[in-house]
């Protein structure tokens, strides 16, 4: 899955600003008097601005992601799970990474060796208040996920992400691959 980012026919563009209003990402701007997308990693993929424009000079296309090691392989935008829509575009046929948020710190090459090619969300159940089995509920319920994930630390604190993504796979109603990957605290 690539990530999905808008691109704007310039030909079509009017220049009316309507777009640049409607993203509440702050990724659009207008230059030389037309539409342009000028912070690709600030797209969030939903498309707030594709309906309201009355050319029709918006359009998703894929947006670059992961060529290497020491590249970013986000895909969306945003990762915290309590901020992310419990239906979006990107979670359609996704492989969904949940992520404890230090198992990225902690393991070295981390973008390339398990974010590639998935969806990411991230949490930590020690310091978010809450417990996330409910968004991730929602998630696998509302989108059509292919596969799920789990990377979490050795440590006790982070049982809670591995629970939460388990209930959810439970409450979902629907059987999806589901793997668990725990990174020591030396990083292996």
């Amino acid at each position: 899955m690539k990530k999905q980012a808008i691109k704007i026919n310039q030909e079509k563009c009017t220049g009316c600003g309507l777009c640049v209003t409607a993203c509440h990402e702050e990724a659009l701007g207008l230059v030389d008097g037309k539409a342009k997308l000028l912070r690709e990693d600030h797209c969030d993929g939903l498309g707030n601005c594709l309906p309201i424009c009355p050319a029709g000079a918006i359009s998703f296309a894929e947006a670059s992601g992961c060529p290497g090691t020491g590249t970013s392989c986000l895909n969306q935008w945003p990762v915290q799970i309590k901020l992310v829509p419990a239906h979006a575009p990107y979670f359609a046929n996704a492989d969904l990474l949940i992520a404890a948020d230090c198992s990225a710190y902690a393991y070295g090459n981390f973008h390339a060796d398990y974010m590639r090619g998935k969806i990411t969300v991230i949490g930590c159940p020690k310091l978010d208040d809450g417990d996330y089995a409910e968004k991730l509920t929602a998630i696998l319920s509302q989108n059509e996920v292919q596969t799920v994930t789990v990377t979490r630390m050795e440590v006790p604190c982070c049982g809670g992400i591995e629970a939460a993504a388990r209930t959810a796979l439970k409450r979902c109603g629907k059987s999806i691959p589901f793997q668990v990957i725990t990174i020591s605290t030396d990083g292996s």
